[in-house]
């Protein structure tokens, strides 16, 4: 765990009122775990002599619930120069099982097969019974310029090392997970997550955001309004003249809502990392996800004829959309907050610098 203090901690003007953990976790039920792979800490890993700086991060939006069932989600791409398995499926069964894998670009194989042979022997009975099929989400963003992402370091077994870790409570933010080689602004970037608190009807419900930050060019970046990018100049990344990042974002909540409602609120994701400056390059691969753990009940095929849902009446969700927008932009910052410094890979000099927050905070304040 990082002890960098987050973008809140920094006095970061930030609105909204963030959950316990200001993080996806404090969606009751939802686990996450992470796995990196450093040829700094092991050199063996460095097989072609390129460092090695890349992971996993899983998400469990059930937990480990041993009886399969689904968490009701919508999904959006803003730009789709990436890829997100299962989201086909997500748009038109508005659902999915499982784990949600998020790891680099030449990943999604093993992610894809660990997802499934956790599903297959955690529902065990379910799937051997009743002729089910695992459709997991996996999702990626390039780390080519820190890691030697061609070398095709990540494995099956590290991708179920990530699920195994998987936890509730506090998120391991910047070079955590997949997040480990991710470049954010020209910046070291990578994972972040926030949270924020909603009152409807007198009770309290949590909008969670996962982000896996890897994207956008640093004279972009913009904080709480203040084009901050135009002023941090100092180390950026000398040949990258265009945008070839991506962002994922994950947003979960207990807030009882439809597949299509949470599919418009996968869309506001697109707000909340607009404004941190970023138009949505043309080589960025923008890909969100929304889901919610209310409503729970048996998968489909092994339920009866009808079903019925509680949801939010649509007149009620601006604020639902605003807590999306609040938790992504934070989520974002807290990435950037938590990072460290990496050397680049590719080419092999030079420095990829997590951002200073004391000068951060001067320009804010300037």
């Amino acid at each position: 765990m990082t002890t960098k203090p987050r973008a809140r901690d920094l006095d970061v003007a930030l609105p909204g009122t963030p959950g316990p953990l200001n993080a996806i976790t404090d969606v009751p039920g939802v686990e996450v775990g992470a796995v990196e792979l450093l040829s700094s800490a092991d050199p063996s890993l460095a097989t072609r002599g390129i460092q090695v700086q890349t992971g996993v991060t899983a998400i469990l939006p059930r937990g480990r619930d041993p009886e399969p069932k689904p968490v009701w989600a919508g999904q959006f791409s803003l730009n789709g120069n990436g890829e997100m398995t299962g989201a086909h499926w997500v748009r038109d069964g508005g659902w999915l099982a499982g784990p949600i894998m998020i790891s680099n670009s030449h990943a999604i194989g093993p992610c894809h097969t660990a997802a499934v042979r956790w599903m297959i022997e955690t529902y065990g009975a379910a799937w051997e019974d009743n002729h089910l099929w695992a459709m997991p989400v996996v999702a990626e963003t390039y780390d080519g310029v820190l890691n030697d992402i061609n070398g095709l370091h990540v494995t099956e077994a590290h991708a179920r090392a990530a699920i195994d870790a998987a936890k509730p409570g506090p998120v391991r933010e910047g070079n955590s997970g997949g997040g480990a080689g991710m470049i954010c602004y020209e910046f070291k970037g990578g994972t972040g997550t926030a949270s924020r608190q909603l009152d409807i009807d007198g009770q309290t419900f949590t909008m969670g955001a996962l982000v896996q930050a890897n994207h956008g060019l640093r004279p972009w970046l913009t904080v709480t309004g203040h084009p901050v990018g135009k002023t941090m100049t100092q180390d950026r990344i000398a040949d990258m003249v265009t945008e070839r990042g991506s962002i994922i974002v994950i947003l979960a909540t207990d807030l009882p809502m439809s597949p299509g409602q949470l599919e418009r609120l996968a869309r506001r994701a697109s707000i909340g990392i607009g404004r941190g400056g970023t138009p949505g390059g043309n080589n960025s691969g923008d890909i969100f996800l929304a889901f919610s753990t209310a409503n729970e009940m048996p998968l489909p095929q092994l339920s009866g004829p009808w079903r019925q849902m509680t949801t939010l009446n649509d007149e009620g969700l601006d604020p639902v959309y605003l807590a999306a927008v609040e938790a992504v932009e934070e989520a974002v910052l807290n990435a950037l907050c938590a990072a460290e410094d990496v050397p680049l890979a590719r080419p092999a000099k030079g420095i990829c610098r997590a951002i200073d927050t004391d000068r951060l905070i001067a320009c804010l304040r300037g």
